[in-house]
């Protein structure tokens, strides 16, 4: 096994032909020191690298116009060129134009002296040439400390000396945290103004895609990041690394949560939208007006009566109202499980004979029976508010009949996967059974327990 340094030092030597090492025969304490001396080598090739920028950003600074090397390289500023040349991004490439501008600059020949820096600049500036801190943590300290005004000079360096003895023992995360502490610290007079800087700046775009995704993007202020992360956190804990055995029914619900098919991300999703979708149910008419909003699925009512295939599924389309792209005929008997439907009804040549009307399956007063009775989700207990109103008998055979007995509640994710596996459940007196095949397509009978304490202090009193 090769040692580690003169692996390191061939890193550098183009003639060498790379190869990833086999690190698997390292002990523990050569895995981590090799990891050491990688991070001491990235943080000195991008001292390198920052003042190799910024030589490019002064033989391309405005003053020179066409002349100048980006301008001659056919883009508009260094940030473009040095982005094009190293196939980065325009943001690391910014950061390594700061970080030069913070390094000692030599006299040239024809060219006024750079105007002095701070001396707190000039701190970090010689953190980054002795390769003690990374060009990322020095755009951390430099960022952070140079949002507080009116504070003397001298705080400043100290502050800067501070963290940069810190930034070694820290990680990125931690240093901004800390940094922004510091600032805040020196500056209490600012944090007003910063804040609300901040919150300038919140946004949430939608966009919809040619692949029929809608892409959502945005920025959370610190107020709104407040509220929102850790509802979110919670719901995903423990893959985020949250508690997970604090009591019986925790440590069900992290087993559980552990073993959803589902990613992380793909988890967060669904919890945001069901939190939307509750939120809706019980707004005022203050945030989305007098008419609320509702999601309505168009389907022709040829469609949803079509033979079934062999596989239990129809042909066919439905469209979600304002959505181009069309879903199965599978999701429309899902959603009119819980939502309705507009069966739009035309002739043979086109012309639309009845618009149709939207048809709720369940009024609200049996989604509340039904949220007493079945306490959450019958398969994996989320709260009744997060549940959506399953119908036992499907559209084909009874049409919509709303008797309470034949609804029970299911989360959105887990309504789609009986539907999307064409799995039933099925009342037997009282309670209510999940049929579903397993991997031998033998078929198994699974009792879905009510969730609901006061059903189950009913049963317990009667026993």
């Amino acid at each position: 096994m090769a040692s580690i340094p003169p692996f390191l030092a061939g890193l550098g030597d183009p003639e060498t032909p790379f190869t990833v090492p086999v690190v698997a025969g390292y002990a523990d304490a050569e895995l981590l020191e090799g990891q050491r001396q990688l991070a001491e080598l990235r943080r000195r090739v991008e001292t390198v690298a920052a003042a190799f920028a910024g030589e490019i950003a002064h033989r391309s600074r405005r003053e020179l116009g066409r002349t100048g090397l980006a301008a001659t390289e056919g883009v508009r500023s260094a940030e473009e060129l040095i982005a094009k040349v190293t196939a980065g991004s325009r943001r690391d490439a910014h950061t390594l134009v700061k970080a030069a501008e913070l390094l000692p600059t030599p006299a040239r020949e024809n060219t006024p002296p750079a105007p002095p820096i701070p001396a707190w600049c000039a701190a970090i500036g010689e953190a980054v040439a002795s390769a003690g801190i990374s060009v990322e943590a020095a755009e951390i300290i430099r960022t952070r400390l140079g949002q507080a005004t009116g504070v003397p000079e001298e705080a400043l360096h100290e502050a800067a000396v501070a963290l940069i003895d810190a930034a070694p023992e820290l990680t990125v995360e931690n240093l901004v945290t800390r940094a922004a502490r510091v600032r805040d610290e020196l500056d209490l007079a600012g944090i007003a103004e910063r804040e609300n800087a901040l919150r300038d700046k919140r946004f949430l775009r939608i966009t919809r895609q040619p692949d029929g995704m809608t892409r959502v993007s945005g920025l959370l202020d610190p107020e709104s990041a407040a509220i929102i992360v850790p509802v979110l956190d919670a719901a995903t804990s423990p893959r985020r690394g949250g508690p997970r055995f604090v009591s019986p029914d925790a440590q069900q619900r992290a087993e559980d949560l552990m073993r959803d098919e589902r990613t992380t991300e793909q988890l967060t999703l669904d919890v945001f939208v069901e939190l939307v979708r509750a939120g809706s149910r019980v707004d005022d008419g203050k945030l989305l007006g007098d008419r609320k909003p509702a999601v309505r699925i168009l389907v022709t009512k040829t469609d949803l009566e079509s033979p079934k295939r062999p596989e239990g599924t129809r042909e066919g389309a439905a469209f979600f109202e304002g959505q181009a792209d069309a879903v199965s005929i599978a999701t429309a008997e899902r959603f009119i499980c819980s939502s309705g439907a507009v069966p739009i009804l035309f002739d043979t040549g086109g012309r639309v004979l009845n618009l149709g009307r939207e048809q709720r399956l369940f009024s609200e007063k049996q989604r509340i029976v039904m949220a007493a009775r079945d306490g959450g989700c019958l398969m994996c207990g989320a709260p009744p508010s997060w549940c959506e109103a399953h119908h036992i008998d499907h559209w084909d055979e009874h049409h919509g009949r709303t008797d309470v007995d034949d609804g029970v509640l299911l989360c959105r994710f887990c309504h789609l996967t009986i539907h999307n596996n064409r799995w039933r459940v099925r009342r037997h007196g009282g309670d209510y059974r999940l049929e579903r095949p397993d991997t031998d397509r033998i078929p198994h009978s699974i009792p879905l327990p009510s969730r609901s304490p006061a059903r189950d202090r009913l049963h317990r009193d009667i026993a």
